[in-house]
């Protein structure tokens, strides 16, 4: 079960990060410029709907039936996609590639909870971490091997045949694992929240796209569309987490924020950091990517060493610890971009910044599961990952906005850490409220 669970947790993250590698071959063969960015923000958004549904159909009848139909979207996603012979054909291939893998994650999040007993958690969560961390180190670089050797088609189809073994270890387990809901009425599906995030990816879409816009006689059109969206995409967010999570309201509510907050700094932050040592301090590529690298190992190693911690660290300790990190890391590559100390600084800051990560993210799953009951276990487990896509995907499209926005491509840099900044206070400031009573079962609009 654990090593199916975390196979699949791999092969996700290592397509997400593969395609970072190929996608410029793929749009020059394809003549897809047009539609680049949408090969990216495509997938977040559709995975929030993923998501949502999945921890409804969780709620509902059991993890084991959303867990078969995950893999089958993201698997039907990886042969649209390597299997495309336009740019058009690959989006969609995309699309339902995201749809899968957001429905995957909650449904392996509700199985962890279903499977193994509390005090084995942070060992899980931190093996699902280092499955994140293990394609950073190996994906951009395999995956370019494969372009070159025999095509990029075979980066999408190649990840279909190593699925399908991952799924087998797990069905075992699944075939034996009750049904949730024991009462006589199992919880309605929630027409209204999967509705709040279709609308959700749809306003993550048009704050990507926002850049693009131009409107005569208006030159502030992309601002003004762009604050639009990101006020669409937090109503329609309220809907999708517990109440009070807008509102840092303590416990759960403050769980899933610091989640989105800290994961929003981070990600926002490390988009821009090779960029940053390439530009300003003429790096090749190979070494600029070394900065991630580290920071990828310090997480690794940190997810590691919190889980063998245990009940020895507390949850609330690790979290601030963690979320603290992440600050120092930002804060000492924004002085290095805007004062123009060494680039060395900076990569060995990002490795706080992986740490931190390390710490904060297994534990907060840990304490999502906890805070959780058998009725709303898929529900908290969807808002958590909503929480990590909308918080990375509004970081991303708006550090992409500031960067824009400056003249000269140091102040670019500094505005763009700066933001980053100021979204790791946020998560510095939010993450001693995880601690709290029990979550309420979360409304159904």
């Amino acid at each position: 079960m654990t090593i199916g669970a975390c196979s699949l947790v791999f092969l996700a993250a290592f397509e997400s990060l593969a395609v970072t590698t190929i996608m410029p071959v793929v749009s020059r063969e394809l003549d897809g410029a047009g539609l680049y960015a949408l090969a990216f923000a495509g997938p977040l958004a559709t995975g929030v709907i993923g998501m949502v549904a999945a921890g409804n159909w969780s709620d509902r009848r059991g993890p084991t039936v959303p867990l078969y139909a995950s893999v089958a979207l993201f698997v039907l996603g990886l042969i649209i996609a390597g299997t495309a012979v336009s740019m058009p054909v690959l989006v969609t291939g995309r699309l339902v590639q995201g749809l899968g893998g957001g429905a995957l994650t909650v449904s392996l999040y509700v199985v962890v909870a279903r499977v193994y007993p509390a005090v084995l958690h942070p060992g899980i969560f931190a093996a699902f971490s280092a499955a994140w961390v293990v394609p950073s180190l190996v994906g951009p670089f395999a995956a370019g091997i494969v372009a070159e050797a025999l095509s990029w088609h075979w980066v999408f189809l190649g990840v279909v045949g190593l699925v399908v073994p991952a799924l087998v270890m797990i069905v075992p387990v699944l075939r034996g694992m009750d049904r949730p809901a024991v009462q006589a009425t199992p919880p309605p599906w929630s027409v209204g929240r999967i509705a709040w995030a279709a609308l959700a990816a749809l306003a993550v879409l048009g704050l990507n796209l926002s850049a693009e816009v131009t409107i005569a006689g208006l030159p502030a059109a992309p601002a003004l569309l762009a604050a639009a969206a990101v006020v669409i995409a937090l109503v329609a967010v309220r809907p999708l987490v517990p109440r009070g999570t807008l509102l840092a309201r303590r416990g759960l509510p403050s769980v899933i924020l610091t989640r989105g907050l800290a994961g929003a700094a981070f990600f926002g932050a490390e988009v821009y950091l090779p960029y940053l040592l390439i530009e300003q301090y003429a790096f090749p590529p190979t070494f600029a990517g070394l900065a991630l690298t580290i920071g990828a190992v310090a997480w690794a190693g940190a997810a590691a060493i919190q889980g063998r911690l245990g009940t020895r660290l507390s949850h609330r300790t690790a979290v601030r610890i963690g979320a603290a990190l992440v600050l120092v890391a930002i804060v000492l590559t924004l002085a290095t971009a805007a004062l123009h100390w060494p680039a060395a600084v900076a990569i060995i800051g990002w490795t706080f910044a992986g740490a931190g990560m390390g710490l904060l993210y297994p534990r907060l799953s840990v304490m999502t599961l906890a805070l959780s009951t058998k009725e709303n276990e898929g529900f908290n487990s969807s808002a958590m990952s909503i929480a990590d896509s909308l918080g990375g995907a509004l970081a991303l499209a708006t550090t992409g906005i500031v960067f824009a926005a400056f003249a000269t491509t140091a102040e670019s840099f500094a505005g763009v850490f700066a933001l980053a900044a100021v979204v790791a206070v946020a998560a510095v400031a939010v993450s001693p409220r995880v601690s709290g009573s029990r979550a309420a079962v979360p409304r159904v609009q």
